[in-house]
């Protein structure tokens, strides 16, 4: 474990020593050049191989979810009665919650798509993804860019840092009107709640920063069943389509 840490203490250290290196014009302009290529390569990969899933649902939460957890036997519930209900699952391709739900669509052989990003402690996606369907990202904003365009609802179980981005991107996307009002569910009203309350109490009431009709832009279920009761009931009424 510490030899972990110092490998993550040294990666920080060398990034920030970069920061401040200087460097002249060409080194610059050929730095960022290659990065512009680089990231273009993403989004085309991206477009290519899931511009024909079909309807999906993107699942989030946290890659430290052990596989006796209550959290991950229900994303994998959940996620087996997505696809007996028509829908592909997107997950961010790792362990813990991803690997779950990557494990429930592909025990009902339903799409199972993998957004993996390029990790120091996150070397490849789980074995649950389907090869045609597994994506590799250096660049967080490209992969987030994909969950949100290629998803038609979003279920987001306990998790850390990295599902609060995903979960606040989805809640800024829509706010801003940039995507559809697509679901978002929230499983888990005892981890949830707390937030619910602070983002009411602090960003409503008291510094008025959102409006009251943002918090109609979630539902906050307890199991698998009303989780995809939710997403059902939201599409009886629409079409099925890409969000851009």
């Amino acid at each position: 474990m510490s030899n972990r840490f110092d490998n993550f203490e040294e990666k920080r250290e060398e990034k920030i020593r970069k920061a401040f290196k200087e460097r002249d014009w060409n080194e610059i302009k050929s730095a960022d050049s290659w990065a512009i290529f680089k990231v273009i390569a993403e989004f085309v990969e991206g477009f290519e191989k899931l511009s024909q899933i079909g309807p999906c649902v993107s699942v989030f939460g946290s890659a430290r979810t052990p596989s006796d957890n209550p959290h991950y036997i229900m994303a994998e519930e959940i996620s087996a009665k997505l696809v007996r209900h028509g829908y592909g699952v997107i997950t961010g391709g790792g362990p813990g919650i991803m690997e779950a739900a990557n494990k429930g669509a592909s025990s009902e052989n339903g799409k199972s798509v993998g957004l993996c990003i390029k990790l120091l402690f996150e070397a490849k996606g789980n074995i649950y993804i389907d090869p045609d369907k597994m994506i590799m990202f250096d660049y967080f904003f490209v992969r987030k860019v994909m969950f949100t365009k290629y998803s038609q609802g979003f279920v987001v179980l306990p998790g850390g840092f990295g599902t609060l981005d995903e979960l606040f991107e989805a809640f800024t996307l829509i706010q801003t009107i940039k995507i559809g009002r697509f679901p978002i569910v929230l499983v888990g009203r005892a981890f949830w709640e707390g937030l619910i309350d602070w983002i009411k109490s602090t960003l409503l009431e008291k510094y008025n920063f959102i409006s009251a009709e943002d918090l109609n832009l979630f539902y906050l279920v307890d199991d698998a069943s009303e989780a995809v009761k939710v997403i059902d009931e939201f599409y009886s009424k629409y079409l099925l389509t890409p969000n851009y």
